[in-house]
């Protein structure tokens, strides 16, 4: 059974929109691709998947080379038909089709955001982990994280970074299968 891992960049203040305050080298860097080490594969919902469809195929380096490469998985209210850029549809209820996939799926889901579909995720107790990295920047007004989601957590680990990234681990506690790995 696989681990649902939920990783969202932030300032302190919790704005998810990125802007210049996104660092994009470091220590953090590094530990950020890990993440898709091994058997990992992406959830994404339809807006994510669009959005980085469109981008990553036209770059290059590593982070380009590990999106374009690994497996995704795109859960979405609306019919999507056939998927390029190694994507394969959820098809039917996204609550229902990520349980199945957590279920078949040996490695770990890595899912990008924090929008509705996370929301829904961590409500339905499917996310085992929830990954903050967050950027030494106040941003004001922005997007904050899972609006009107309520959920208890318990911090895993606080790393610190030479690029001044801070990363917060978290466990929902409402996970339906907790095994956090210290790493």
């Amino acid at each position: 059974m696989g681990r649902l891992i939920n990783t969202t960049a932030m300032t302190v203040d919790g704005v998810v929109d990125v802007s210049d305050w996104y660092v994009p080298e470091g220590g953090h860097d590094a530990a950020s691709l890990a993440l898709f080490d091994g058997d990992a594969a992406m959830l994404l919902g339809r807006k994510t998947y669009e959005g980085l469809a469109a981008f990553w195929p036209t770059q290059s380096g590593p982070w380009a080379e590990r999106m374009n490469a690994i497996q995704k998985f795109v859960a979405s209210r609306s019919r999507l038909g056939a998927l390029e850029w190694n994507a394969t549809a959820i098809e039917g209820d996204a609550i229902e089709g990520v349980r199945r996939l957590k279920e078949a799926h040996a490695g770990d889901l890595v899912m990008s955001g924090c929008g509705e579909l996370a929301r829904h995720l961590i409500q339905a107790g499917l996310v085992d982990e929830l990954l903050f990295w967050i950027h030494p920047r106040v941003q004001g007004p922005g997007t904050r994280p899972y609006e009107a989601a309520t959920v208890p957590v318990r911090l895993v680990e606080a790393r610190a970074f030479d690029s001044g990234v801070t990363l917060l681990r978290y466990q929902p506690l409402t996970a339906t299968r907790s095994s956090p790995q210290d790493g």
